[in-house]
């Protein structure tokens, strides 16, 4: 499965199955929440990086400083990979809502879950600079878990310089 397809019909083709893991994958802004949050409403279990590190962690910059991001990260990352394996392991359908950002932490978890006797499907939203930058641009107004801090467009940069776009993968590529 390829692409690119446009959001609605990569829903349609997705529905939830016993041991199904969907991994999202995409930049910043690229749309994997509310894509998640639709696979969610079907079926799916929902495992979301950004709102384990909210609820454990607390606020960027209030709660815990710019410093401690990467240890905390590293904890939110080992408690949504031991819900995974939960999951896998009563066979629940789930969307991993993670960036996966290279492609060494996606083949990781697709070992993971081929280890488990699951399926996986990565789903790539692909959006242009100019998306991201609108999108993000407009999530810098809200302070929630899916919007912790603001993505200035020096860091956007140094993201599209260093996202490994999935090619080969098995990936569905969604235009987002």
């Amino acid at each position: 499965m390829s692409g690119p397809f446009d959001a609605g019909t990569a829903l349609d083709a997705l529905t939830p199955a016993p041991g199904l893991v969907v991994l999202m994958c995409g930049l910043a802004g690229s749309g994997k929440t509310t894509f998640s949050k639709q696979l969610e409403a079907k079926g799916f279990a929902r495992l979301s990086m950004d709102e384990e590190l909210w609820s454990t962690a607390g606020r960027f910059g209030v709660d815990f400083e710019a410093a401690d991001y990467p240890r905390h990260l590293e904890a939110a990352r080992g408690v949504l990979r031991h819900r995974l394996i939960e999951a896998m392991q009563d066979r629940t359908p789930v969307v991993v809502d993670s960036a996966f950002w290279n492609r060494a932490a996606r083949d990781e978890h697709k070992a993971l879950i081929e280890q488990h006797g699951c399926a996986w499907r990565l789903v790539y939203l692909q959006a242009s600079a100019e998306t991201l930058r609108a999108r993000l641009a407009e999530r810098a107004t809200r302070f929630d878990a899916n919007a912790q801090f603001e993505v200035t467009p020096a860091m956007l940069e140094r993201f599209l310089a260093s996202f490994e776009e999935p090619e080969g993968e098995g990936e569905m590529v969604v235009c987002a």
